[in-house]
């Protein structure tokens, strides 16, 4: 007789909605019947929306129930769901989930499919595919191959990502880094953490081969210290890896040494900028760095270092294992292959949402997100974090390209994208903008430092209707110098969504924030 499976997501937003629970009511039904029943917890799909989403291994596949809650469990038991029974919680097929079934996913393949720390399950879905083709074909040969990807950095620069590394391969050094950016700090953004939490082995793979291509025997990841559940399973599949020969000296019999240290960030919003990283993974106060040099060149301890965010080196070892072509077919332009975008704010369905670049704002948060959560129309959307500008509804049919957003004065950035119905007010989110910034700026140059608080005070003027013209004059200049000034994207950027506000959103600044809604 042969094992059924149930699959309960441990995921941090599953894991806040209940999948604990819901995974102990199972636990103890299983112990209880003593049926030959496994119990896995997988990473979840991001379908948030249906979390905690069940899963079951049938004869005809994987079928899904949700969102189940602990009092669910009896009724699901009694209509036979590890048979697939009906349920008025029952989703269908997994793999035929609207959702899911319209997406292109590269990186999030087995995220939701595979136990997270399960070597064998890993493998058997295509795991180490990339590394070991690295190993056979010569460091050469993976440089071309993320060079033909046309990959570019997904932390938010959108640098290519096979020059950077490049870069780092031709620098002289006795020693070179890998250093991974998991300071996931940008508002409405979470696909780092979900895949170092259901698939964290990708991860690791891709780090690997990032090493192998530039001649480095060293990681870090950089992981932010508000995702203790990430932090515990990455450190589980790190000494899962070591064991099975995958970390360490002479991985896979190749000679070649490398190995992944997990540092937990300070708190600090700014070291997600590379440089601050950096100073912070060196045990000093997480301050930005003049560039030149840059970090490929003089990075981490002074040593040539690739500085990449998560998804980027995650994204690594299909592109190695399938071809740099393979990822090139999907994408216009120079914006190629696919972005995990995030589905946040006042939307309806929220969630990941993994799709080739091209796809529209207004198909992610209509055919996706279903509207907003409020159903009241879409006002505004920010998509890059809280440095992003603000797209109006007029906006939404904008391709998701690094070079169109750029054009109309915003960014893709992490992919992060958060929804406001007509209810918001976006003088008090342009005032957001300039007092976020002034609160986590390093403090290492002026035009950051000084000119968000002076932008909380203009704005608060031009809100109170006080000389209105002058102060709309001297707010546009200040944005000019906090661009062309500061140091780093931290003040560089924070006039993004304020410039964006005022030009889509003028009426929200003429009057006091008093008369407003």
């Amino acid at each position: 007789m042969s094992t059924t499976t149930i699959f309960v997501p441990r995921e941090t937003s599953a894991i806040s909605l209940g999948a604990d629970e819901v995974a102990d009511k199972i636990d103890a039904w299983i112990r209880k019947s003593g049926s030959k029943i496994s119990l896995v917890r997988n990473g979840s799909w991001g379908m948030c929306w249906l979390e905690p989403m069940v899963e079951v291994q049938t004869a005809k596949g994987r079928i899904a129930y949700g969102p189940v809650s602990p009092d669910d469990i009896e009724s699901l038991i009694e209509s036979d769901f590890v048979s697939g029974g009906k349920h008025a919680l029952r989703l269908g097929p997994t793999k035929d989930i609207d959702w899911l079934a319209r997406q292109q996913r590269w990186t999030f393949s087995r995220c939701g499919l595979t136990d997270p720390l399960s070597i064998d399950d890993y493998r058997s879905n295509g795991g180490f595919a990339g590394i070991e083709k690295a190993i056979a074909g010569g460091a050469d040969a993976v440089l071309e191959t993320v060079k033909a990807s046309g990959l570019r950095g997904r932390g938010g620069a959108g640098f290519p990502t096979g020059i950077k590394w490049q870069t780092v391969a031709s620098a002289k050094g006795d020693q070179k880094y890998i250093a991974c950016n998991a300071d996931e700090g940008d508002s409405g953004t979470f696909s780092d953490r979900m895949l170092m939490e259901g698939d964290p082995l990708t991860l690791i793979e891709g780090m690997a081969i990032a090493g192998f291509a530039v001649g480095a025997s060293k990681g870090y990841v950089y992981l932010r210290s508000e995702y203790p559940l990430a932090r515990k399973v990455f450190s589980q599949a790190l000494s899962l890896a070591r064991e099975h020969g995958l970390l360490g000296k002479d991985i896979l019999g190749s000679g070649f040494d490398f190995d992944i240290d997990l540092h937990i960030g300070g708190g600090s919003y700014v070291c997600g900028e590379e440089t601050a990283m950096l100073e912070s993974l060196e045990g000093k106060a997480g301050v930005i760095r003049f560039k030149p040099p840059l970090p490929a060149i003089e990075g981490l301890f002074g040593k040539p270092t690739v500085v990449n965010n998560v998804i980027t080196l995650a994204s690594v070892p299909e592109i190695v294992a399938s071809g740099g072509g393979a990822y090139a077919e999907y994408g216009p332009g120079r914006s190629k292959g696919t972005l995990a975008f995030q589905l946040a704010g006042n939307i309806k369905r929220g969630g990941l949402v993994e799709l080739a670049f091209g796809a529209t704002l207004r198909q992610l948060i209509d055919d996706f997100g279903g509207g907003t959560a409020s159903g009241r129309p879409v006002r505004a959307v920010q998509v890059g974090g809280p440095l992003g500008a603000y797209f109006p509804e007029s906006l939404l049919d904008t391709p998701l390209d690094y070079e169109k957003f750029s054009a109309l004065g915003g960014m893709v950035g992490h992919g992060g994208i958060v929804v406001f119905d007509d209810t918001v007010d976006m003088g008090a989110q342009a005032r957001f903008a300039m007092e976020f910034c002034a609160i986590e700026s390093c403090g290492k140059c002026t035009p950051c430092r000084i000119g968000s608080v002076r932008g909380v005070e203009v704005i608060d003027r031009i809100l109170g209707n006080e000389n209105r013209e002058a102060n709309l004059a001297l707010l546009s200049e200040l944005c000019d110098t906090m661009v062309d000034g500061s140091l780093c994207a931290m003040g560089g950027l924070t006039p993004y969504p304020v410039r964006s506000a005022l030009k889509y959103f003028p009426e929200d600044f003429e009057s006091t924030a008093g008369d407003r809604r």
